[in-house]
This record gives C-alpha cells, structure tokens and sequence, in this order.
C-alpha cells in the first residue's frame, strides 16, 4: 500500500442510528446524509508526508499512526486537503491551549475531516445489528490476539462496506464532545484497540480523551461530506 491508496475512500450511504449515553441513560436517534469514510485508520507513511512527523513509539509504514491528539488529528485533514485543493473542513480560531474549544467545523467544506460519532457508529455496523460485523478474530487485532502490538492496517478482514480494522488496532477520533458536563472538552474515541479485552471492542462501545492528549492506542481515519 502506497500513501496514493492509504486514504482511499468509500461511499457510505445514508441510514439512521440510535445513540445512548450510559450517565444519563439517555438514547436519541441520529438521521445521516450519505457521506465517505477511510477504507483504512490514517498509516505512519501518509501522516509523516503530510506532517513530516512520525509520532508514537512504534514504526512502520503500513502502521497506523498512534501517539496523535484530536488537535493534531484536525490540522492533519487541513494539510491532506491543501495538498489535495480541497477546502478545509476546519478553521482553528485557537491553539491546542483552548481545549477543543478554538475550532469551527465548516459543515459546507468538501476537504477531510473527523467522523462524526453517528457516522463512525453507521460506518462500523455497515448494516449489521449486533455488537460486531462479524467474528472478533478475523476482524480485529485486540488483547486476545494482538500480542499487546500494533499490526499493519488492512490486516483483517474488513466490513461489508470495505471498511478495515473499525474494531481493534487503534481507536479512532471522533468529531464529538464525550460529555461537557462532566468532561468538559473531552471528545469521543470508537472502535477499541490492540490492548483492549474483547467487550471494548464493540460498535457500541466509547471512550474519551482530552483533545491534546497523546496515548499509543489512539489513531484517527479521514471522513469527506458529499458536497453540492
């Protein structure tokens, strides 16, 4: 896989969701416009062509990136979209500093950007129901079979979308607030990671983190609105 293709992207149609947050044991429903997602998590060669940075302490090029906050996940998608004459989907009013609270999501933009939870959720369950679109061991890298390592993308089998590793390996950054009442700028994390146990690793499942925060389990992938 070369960095031509590590950002390929597939057509995601519209659907529907219900999310729920177990604190206020509150479930609303999410109607989304069709939109595309990264077949693959962003790989260790494309973000240091972009970012010339190579964060985290694994290396490998088909790797998926780790180590990178919500904040360097946002100035990635504005750098892979200059590069590819496309308008940025974010303008930052701020530094890393504001918390997650320095930023404008231009929701009419055709550049990259995170996923929204909803369409992580919709992405990851590609029309399923259950807590997984398939087999644990054949889609996901977790504790159970990851020997406690990341693992090139693209190493399992993916959805029936097309869609690769949106359980296991890294989890993914979302565009999301977790839960400002309690957390204030803490955004919302998907998918489950290579050092996960197996209930973590569902399309359910969430996890948050402060947007400057930088943990070897967490990546990000690239989503685009269909525009115009």
């Amino acid at each position: 896989m070369d960095t031509r293709t590590a950002h390929r992207m597939v057509a995601v149609p519209s659907g529907r969701v219900i999310l729920s947050d177990l604190r206020t044991q509150r479930s609303w429903p999410v109607e989304l416009a069709p939109y595309r997602l990264a077949a693959y998590p962003v790989t260790q060669a494309l973000y240091a062509e972009i970012t010339g940075a190579r964060p985290g302490t694994a290396r490998g090029d088909r790797l998926p990136v780790e180590g990178v906050s919500w904040w360097d996940a946002v100035r990635f998608c504005n750098a892979l979209s200059r590069r590819e004459g496309l308008t940025p989907a974010y303008r930052l009013d701020a530094g890393p500093d504001a918390e997650g609270d320095g930023i404008t999501w231009d929701a009419a933009a055709d550049g990259y950007r995170l996923p929204t939870e909803a369409e992580w959720e919709h992405a990851c369950r590609a029309g399923t129901t259950g807590p997984r679109y398939g087999p644990l061991d054949e889609i996901a890298w977790y504790r159970g079979n990851s020997q406690e390592r990341l693992h090139d993308v693209a190493g399992k089998r993916p959805n029936a979308w097309g869609l690769y590793d949106m359980l296991g390996n890294v989890w993914d950054w979302c565009w999301d607030v977790y839960d400002p009442e309690v957390y204030g700028s803490y955004r919302v994390l998907r998918g489950g990671g290579w050092f996960d146990e197996h209930w973590s690793c569902r399309a359910s499942a969430r996890r948050r983190s402060h947007p400057t925060f930088q943990v070897d389990d967490v990546g990000f992938r690239v989503a685009r609105s269909v525009v115009g």
